[in-house]
């Protein structure tokens, strides 16, 4: 029985990285919708929203240089994001935190906003 699960979780682990990788991909396209007002780039400046490089694992908020709005600065400091945090925010912003001056309605498509955090954890050139 054990001379089959080694190689049974090696086929695993090898089928999940394409899987993985397909979906950052989809999530590049998918976050082309949020390009006119957000950076992925290292170093890259941040526009009318802020640079997303690094973001999951980042508290809410804590982007340098970036002016956030009065609702963000008071809760965003409780908000760490994760994949979670971030379907919770992608579906709905100002859901997550009303007041935001993120104007946008949100990405209804589960899958999609998966995609998307799946290219934030690891942006593609």
């Amino acid at each position: 029985m054990l001379k089959f699960v080694a190689p049974l979780a090696a086929a695993l682990v090898l089928a999940a990285a394409p899987a993985q990788a397909q979906d950052a991909a989809a999530g590049k396209r998918a976050f082309l919708k949020c390009v006119a007002c957000h950076s992925i780039a290292k170093g890259a400046p941040n526009k009318i929203g802020p640079n997303l490089f690094g973001v999951v694992g980042r508290k809410a908020g804590t982007a340098p240089g970036f002016r956030y709005s009065a609702a963000m600065k008071a809760k965003g400091a409780a908000i760490v994001w994760n994949p979670a945090t971030l379907d919770n925010w992608l579906a709905r912003p100002s859901a997550v935190i009303p007041g935001t001056s993120m104007a946008f309605g949100g990405v209804p498509n589960a899958a999609e906003r998966a995609a998307i955090i799946a290219y934030l954890k690891k942006p593609m050139p």
